[in-house]
């Protein structure tokens, strides 16, 4: 799980509110009456900008359709998030949305739940091979694309005739940021480029930094590294610049996540590009799809087999890193 802070286009966003917002009870007189909705959002740690933009779209979601909102932080505890989550569902919640510190132990809260015909709605993180009504996550995949569609191109208006990248990973249980690295991979050896090194940074700046050192050493003519995420980016970053090179212009540097430190980062020229994903659509997202399944209407998803639904992310340049709050 990478903690995030970030922006999709104003459109995307507003369709996804909107379409959280609406009264799906309209075309359905037999459907649950929203006054009467009690929804409980149970959040990986409200200490976290992440979550707290996530909590914030879910709760005004639900709010503008009427519903009640109980939340519970889980602070990033497994006996918190297991008992906090079957507490609501025994306050007598309709449906329950949760972010889950650890997937693993969603099984016996989503028993509950559905013994009790609550269903539940996963926000980020991981399912946990639980059997959940659906989960929203990233399109982490499309957004490795971006990553890669972008450096091909930058790296041809850096005039490098190098066709050597690299790409660090992030911890091997990261199974959704995986995706990341897979759809760089996919994305740029499609475009003509070799990965000639693929290491994990484990999602720590430190690591993230010794790897790109060791990818330097060994590969001299690399000319664009992709990270998993933007600490390990912005680290990247720094050890270019301490091998005297740029990260953009001599080595292409891609982040993802757009934290703080990179859309900095960016700003000054201290690297590339990010990949951003938008906490607050998310939640609002998952309220959209709390009221189909209330509904008993049939979820669109992103893929099936694992019942996701993909919310949409953004390349972050120097063109329009003013753009991201």
């Amino acid at each position: 799980m990478m903690l995030k802070k970030v922006f999709v286009p104003l459109v995307a966003v507003g369709a996804l509110v909107l379409a959280g917002c609406t009264d799906s009870n309209a075309d359905n007189p037999g459907a649950p009456k929203d006054d009467k909705i009690v929804v409980g959002f149970s959040v990986y740690d409200m200490q976290y900008e992440f979550f707290q933009k996530m909590e914030k779209g879910t709760r005004e979601a639900a709010t503008a359709k009427g519903w009640e909102f109980k939340l519970h932080d889980e602070k990033s505890d497994e006996n918190e998030m297991v008992t906090g989550a079957q507490a609501l569902i025994d306050q007598g919640v309709d449906v329950l949305i949760i972010s889950p510190f650890k997937p693993s132990a969603l099984g016996p809260i989503i028993a509950k739940a559905k013994a009790k015909g609550v269903p539940v709605i996963v926000d980020d993180i991981g399912g946990g091979g639980a059997p959940y009504d659906a989960i929203v996550i990233s399109d982490n995949a499309g957004g490795g694309k971006l990553a890669a569609e972008y450096m091909a191109k930058q790296i041809a208006a850096n005039g490098k005739t190098s066709k050597n990248v690299a790409s660090i990973t992030c911890e091997p249980s990261a199974v959704y940021a995986a995706r990341r690295n897979a759809g760089f991979k996919e994305a740029i050896e499609a475009a003509g480029f070799k990965v000639v090194a693929e290491l994990s940074g484990n999602s720590k700046a430190e690591e993230g930094y010794k790897v790109m050192k060791d990818i330097m050493a060994k590969n001299p003519d690399v000319a664009g590294v992709f990270s998993c995420n933007d600490p390990m980016g912005v680290a990247a970053a720094n050890a270019v610049k301490d091998a005297g090179k740029n990260p953009v212009t001599d080595i292409v540097t891609v982040g993802f996540n757009a934290d703080p430190e990179a859309l900095t980062a960016i700003k000054g020229g201290g690297l590339a590009a990010t990949v951003a994903q938008d906490p607050t659509a998310m939640g609002a997202l998952t309220v959209k799809l709390a009221g189909q399944a209330l509904n008993k209407e049939a979820i669109t998803f992103g893929n099936a087999a694992e019942r996701e639904v993909f919310n949409p992310v953004l390349l972050v340049t120097k063109e329009n890193v003013a753009t991201i709050k």
